[in-house]
């Protein structure tokens, strides 16, 4: 595969930032497989985002030529007091992330899955982790605690200023060239690159992904960052302690429907719209399209097969919020229905479920 079709991979939708294309473009000169990671805490029921949005992203990665590592932070986690600090319960809901992704489609023999609490029993991992706050200053560290979803102003318990500097040592000690993770994780990205020539290592290149946002639509910004447009996607993306902005992928067809009926949908506007970047960012991708199904006097039924003919038809009035709602909750319950079906049938993964969904989430 040549590098234009490489890099055209990594850096379509939902990619949104990369930095730097042009460190990006050297990487790939030079590695046919360069090492790329993203993280997640195990910290309660999967969402669309999870499940869908970055299972995209993880296949254009892979179809790039990346050999791909997922870090289930548990440590992580319990730094950042989810699940109430309980690392045994941390670790199965990290199991239950590995089942979501086997739902998903995504072939784990692809992957590597890397525990931090593995990486964490490493004397040298500790020691790296103290070298970066050595390199950096506590002013640096508190301005990164939005990866944690929190602000300055939210730091709650004394370990978790050391969550960032966790998060840089986890890039090295994982060997990774591309930081693949969500825009809300930017800031430990950029303190990674600043800090590697000091560190002894290489400047990381990192991609960012968009950020969906929940059925309420855009939030007003928060300070998770300096420039307003990423502070308000970041402060309004879709939460998994938020049941009734958030579409579960066990969420059934009842379930779906409802939520999507109550969310925001302005008629004739784009912006702050979160079901037509449902469509955008998963439906279209995922699906090749959006049907329609309508009344004839209504306009009888419609199909896209681009993204750009559905958003102007929105905008111009031809297609009412109503049967926007109605198609995207379609749309979604296609997508959900096999990982809803191997939850059901699957004993483990069941198990597994049950034991997330009996469990009381904190943000």
């Amino acid at each position: 595969m040549d590098i234009e079709r490489r890099l055209e991979l990594i850096t379509r939708p939902p990619t949104e930032e990369v930095i730097t294309p042009e460190e990006l473009r050297a990487l790939l000169e030079v590695e046919a497989h360069p090492v790329a990671y993203d993280g997640f805490e195990p910290s309660g029921l999967a969402h669309i985002p999870f499940a869908l949005l970055r299972a995209i992203k993880l296949r254009d990665m892979l179809e790039a030529g990346c050999r791909f590592k997922i870090l289930l932070a548990d440590w992580h986690a319990l730094v950042n007091n989810k699940m109430g600090g309980d690392l045994n319960k941390i670790r199965r809901v990290g199991e239950y992330f590995i089942e979501v992704w086997r739902a998903s489609g995504i072939d784990l023999d692809r992957v590597e899955i890397v525990w931090a609490s593995d990486l964490a029993a490493e004397k040298d991992y500790w020691a790296l982790v103290i070298n970066v706050m050595r390199n950096t200053t506590l002013r640096r560290l508190l301005r990164c605690l939005p990866i944690m979803g929190r602000t300055e102003g939210e730091l709650q318990e004394a370990a978790q200023i050391i969550y960032p500097s966790m998060q840089v040592a986890d890039i090295f000690t994982l060997g990774a060239q591309i930081c693949q993770l969500g825009l809300d994780q930017r800031r430990a990205n950029i303190l990674a690159r600043e800090l590697a020539p000091k560190l002894g290592y290489w400047r990381p290149v990192a991609v960012h992904h968009h950020m969906l946002m929940g059925l309420e639509g855009y939030k007003g910004p928060k300070g998770m960052e300096d420039n307003d447009r990423l502070d308000i996607q970041i402060s309004s993306k879709m939460s998994k302690s938020l049941p009734e902005t958030s579409i579960y992928v066990h969420d059934d067809r009842e379930t779906i429907k409802k939520k999507i009926l109550k969310a925001y949908t302005p008629p004739k506007q784009v912006e702050g719209n979160p079901l037509l970047e449902y469509c955008r960012y998963i439906i279209f991708p995922m699906r090749g399209g959006l049907k329609v199904e309508r009344p004839s006097k209504y306009g009888g039924p419609v199909e896209y097969l681009e993204y750009s003919e559905l958003e102007r038809d929105y905008v111009a009035g031809g297609l009412h919020p109503l049967d926007l709602k109605n198609a995207v909750a379609d749309s979604l319950d296609q997508l959900l229905t096999p990982i809803r079906k191997w939850f059901e049938e699957n004993s483990r993964a069941r198990e597994l479920y049950e034991f997330v969904k009996g469990l009381e989430i904190t943000r």
